[in-house]
């Protein structure tokens, strides 16, 4: 009679074993068939720069990668890269090097190449890029990629190497299991035409510009209802609720204090994830155009 509840236990310890086991072959035998898919070059993968940029151009480009695309809160200020997630169970996904130094692609980037990866999220070989947010970027005018690429070709070149991206168990359990949307060429429909950005003014319509492209709608939701960031660490914090529900009586000034102080109308400071070390140089149409589109927002629960 002894033995038989340790048999029985000894069964289950089995089983459950056996259930890891398979589990984990099923995690490192399909996460690299998602990690490895190829997707389709876009028709227009010929696209270039028409002629010689201006200076105005350029100068348009910096603004671009910084306060409104962030591309420096991922890749670091002087866009040399780095390892923006360090987890030893989720992963260490590496920004790389965009400069023309040693370590670096910017002296091997055609106009086409970093037009793939801005607005499609892949490779010159199809392969999707990670973390890219190219579902964001997608809708980008071809002006303000044109000014993005003539900025990023004449950045000085720095020399940094970086080791490359390493995916945790976590990260590809998530990948296997659809949880982990960090590819985002695996949702970018291709067949929508690119269109103009809308004109330049404190607007709704170009305040939905700018906060698509700007990754607000990706870390606060299209609704901006807020909530769990997809494609995070489940420890990473949620993002605020911006619909009436979340910010209720702030005032545009509130808001502005916000975006360039970092702080909330009682001044407690903002979570250091909010990007203020850019949105605090937006200018002010383009805070007055986000402004008045985030205002058009309904009252939603949070993350709802």
């Amino acid at each position: 009679m002894s033995r038989s509840p340790l048999r029985a236990g000894a069964r289950v310890v089995g089983a459950v074993v056996a259930l890891v086991v398979v589990a984990c072959l099923v995690i490192y035998a399909g996460s690299p068939v998602i990690l490895g898919r190829r997707y389709a070059l876009p028709s227009h993968a010929a696209f270039a720069l028409n002629g010689a940029p201006d200076s105005a151009s350029i100068e348009r480009g910096r603004h671009l990668v910084g306060p409104i695309a962030k591309c420096t809160a991922c890749h670091g200020g002087d866009l040399s890269g780095q390892a923006f997630i360090n987890d030893p169970a989720f992963g260490r996904f590496v920004a790389p090097n965009l400069t023309r130094g040693v370590g670096g692609v910017g002296a091997t980037l055609t106009d086409a190449a970093w037009e793939l990866a801005i607005r499609h999220g892949i490779d010159t070989t199809g392969r999707g890029l990670l973390f890219m947010p190219s579902s964001d970027f997608n809708r980008m005018s071809d002006e303000d990629v044109v000014e993005i690429i003539a900025y990023l070709k004449q950045i000085p070149p720095v020399d940094h190497t970086l080791d490359p991206t390493r995916v945790g168990p976590v990260a590809r359990a998530l990948l296997v299991a659809g949880k982990l949307p960090i590819i985002a060429a695996a949702r970018i429909d291709e067949s929508q035409p690119h269109v103009p950005a809308p004109p330049v003014g404190p607007t709704p319509e170009y305040g939905a510009y700018i906060a698509r492209i700007g990754g607000c709608e990706g870390c606060h939701r299209a609704n901006f209802s807020g909530g769990h960031v997809a494609g995070t660490p489940p420890s990473f914090k949620a993002a605020a609720n911006l619909t009436p529900t979340g910010i209720g009586t702030w005032t545009k000034d509130d808001f502005v204090r916000a975006l360039r102080q970092g702080v909330t109308p009682g001044g407690v400071p903002l979570d250091s994830l909010m990007p203020v070390r850019m949105t605090k140089d937006m200018t002010d149409t383009e805070i007055d155009a986000l402004w008045a589109y985030i205002r058009t927002m309904p009252p939603a629960p949070m993350g709802r």
